[in-house]
């Protein structure tokens, strides 16, 4: 079959990069990247999007995974980013129903708390007003007794009422990739794991990187009018590489979640409290789990590889104790965890939780632009605001003339269900669909309301995975694995067994069991399906497992 993005196939996308100018070379791989590659392919300039890790491994998959409207927000008076990620909001559900999601969330207050009855109600009034919120979504305040009656676990101490509004579940390293296939899709070159090892210079003026695949040790040489610097936490990394780390920088702040199984944590829906010292924390249900977070301390440690440790595991329990004080949640029962580094734009005298969250673009002397800061929520207008900037420059130079953004129309890969109106019954009609090719109904709707429109190429890939002369070379996968997993490798360059079960299917963090399951014969099939050597699948057999132990087991002292 036909596959424009299989991990088989990244040294020649790389040798393409390599071959002629591009008009834009992306580097980082995370939602921001991914959205300013969308947006300027779909106008029609030649991109090349490279990230030294996976696609969406560092901050786009470590979130709270939230594209919420930014309600924290109005505490410090944003109310500009309020209304701008509000409305981005409802574009990101309508373009990706299948990776974003209502959740009705619950606000408690309490006497003496952070919130009263008044501040809630006018504060949801204000949220509901600036983010141009759907009237179906739109805040409810509850008695006491009505608060409970949502959510019995709830503290009933001192409880006068509660809040409730729309927030928008996301995976938010599927919705990454999704954005990034749309991209590529449209004519853009990505590939994973490869490095940028020093920028090329012509007088003073960048034109280009030297690249390392990281996975075989091969460089590359792309030439790129112009180079955004979308790095994340690497962003001041690269200024330094370009010896323009100047003025503004970043701080890091580090962010940590915890899943429970619901047997344990039976929450009935999202709760959005205040902690004992004012901060503010989720814990949501989904898929049978429900997580909690999250921290926000400064982060000094290795960016790559931050982990959670049992202060962050500690402060979190601490929160659900005071909150849920019925259930008495050890560390016991936490199946899993996520650690995440957020990049922020230092303040003077702003602790990690006063930060403003908004975005800045810097264009250095020698023309490479930074973009820091911001929401996964406003991915798309932040990629509409630098590449605008980069078309004026490129027509400037005489390079041609490009479209004006599109994307607020633009379905990303897998949204292409008719609107989120029609999702549901889209589900319904390709999981018939599913069933009718020999998947069960209940695998082919699972399918379809994960992969959205593109559910179609799951199918495809269950008549192959069906069809394999040699059975042994299935490694005993059933299709609910083997099939994803085959997507996966051809479809999204999934090149590891931690892409798979971290940011294909987000399995490691929500169903680990399942992980621990298959994760031996995963293995054994992407070493020969991908031709590594022996010393390749034990390198990856061992990242695999030291995922699932630091998902588990918190470092006992800070980074």
């Amino acid at each position: 079959m036909d596959c424009l993005f299989a991990s088989k196939g990244r040294e020649n996308r790389l040798q393409q990069m390599a071959s002629m100018p591009l008009d834009l070379l992306v580097i980082g791989g995370g939602i921001t990247g991914s959205g300013i590659a969308l947006d300027a392919a779909a106008r029609g300039m030649k991109v090349g999007l490279v990230d030294m890790q996976d696609f969406a491994a560092g901050t786009s998959s470590r979130s709270t995974k939230l594209v919420h409207g930014g309600l924290r927000y109005l505490k410090q008076l944003e109310i500009r980013l309020v209304a701008e990620v509000g409305k981005e909001r409802a574009i990101v559900y309508e373009n990706g129903p299948h990776v974003t999601t209502p959740e009705r969330m619950l606000l408690p207050f309490y006497k003496g708390g952070t919130f009263g009855s008044l501040s809630t109600s006018l504060g949801l009034r204000v949220y509901d007003f600036l983010a141009g919120v759907k009237k179906l979504e739109r805040r409810r305040m509850l008695s006491a007794t009505e608060t409970l009656g949502r959510e019995p676990l709830l503290n009933a101490s001192n409880l006068l009422g509660g809040g409730s509004y729309v927030e928008y579940r996301t995976d938010d390293a599927r919705l990454t990739i999704e954005v990034l296939k749309e991209a590529v899709q449209r004519g853009a070159q990505a590939v994973n794991y490869t490095k940028v090892n020093q920028f090329i210079y012509d007088n003073g003026k960048m034109i280009g990187a030297s690249l390392t695949d990281v996975l075989n040790e091969c460089t590359y040489e792309v030439r790129a009018r112009k180079i955004v610097n979308a790095a994340g936490p690497w962003v001041d990394t690269l200024r330094e590489f370009d010896n323009s780390k100047q003025g503004k920088r970043l701080q890091l702040t580090k962010g940590i979640h915890l899943v429970m199984d619901r047997s344990r944590f039976p929450l009935r829906q999202a709760i959005y409290f205040d902690t004992s010292d004012g901060r503010m924390m989720f814990a949501i249900p989904r898929d049978g789990k429900a997580y909690i977070g999250t921290t926000d301390t400064e982060y000094t440690g290795d960016i790559a590889h931050p982990q959670v440790n049992a202060a962050d595991q500690q402060y979190i329990l601490d929160a659900l104790r005071d909150m849920f004080p019925e259930i008495d949640l050890t560390a016991d029962d936490v199946e899993s965890s996520w650690a995440g580094v957020r990049p922020l734009i230092y303040e003077e005298g702003k602790g990690p939780s006063e930060i403003s969250r908004k975005d800045e673009i810097w264009q250095s002397a020698s023309g490479l632009i930074s973009m820091a800061g911001g929401k996964l929520t406003g991915y798309r207008k932040m990629a509409e605001t630098v590449v605008d900037r980069i078309a004026v420059q490129l027509e400037e130079e005489g390079v041609g003339s490009f479209l004006a953004c599109a994307t607020k129309g633009v379905p990303i890969s897998g949204g292409r269900v008719g609107g989120s109106d029609s999702f549901n019954d889209y589900v319904l009609r390709k999981a018939d669909e599913g069933e009718k090719r020999g998947v069960s109904w209940e695998l082919a709707e699972i399918w379809a309301r994960k992969y959205g429109s593109n559910v179609g190429r799951l199918y495809e890939w269950f008549d192959v995975h069906t069809t394999q002369a040699d059975v042994a070379f299935n490694c005993g996968l059933p299709p609910e694995v083997g099939v994803p997993l085959l997507y996966a490798m051809n479809e999204e360059m999934a090149a590891t067994p931690v892409d798979f079960f971290i940011r294909r299917t987000g399995a490691l963090l929500f169903n680990i069991s399942w992980v621990r399951t298959w994760k031996t014969p995963v293995v054994e099939y992407m070493a020969q399906y991908l031709d590594w050597t022996p010393e390749a699948k034990g390198r990856y057999a061992e990242e695999l497992d030291l995922a699932l132990h630091e998902a588990v087991v918190p470092v006992k002292v800070d980074e």
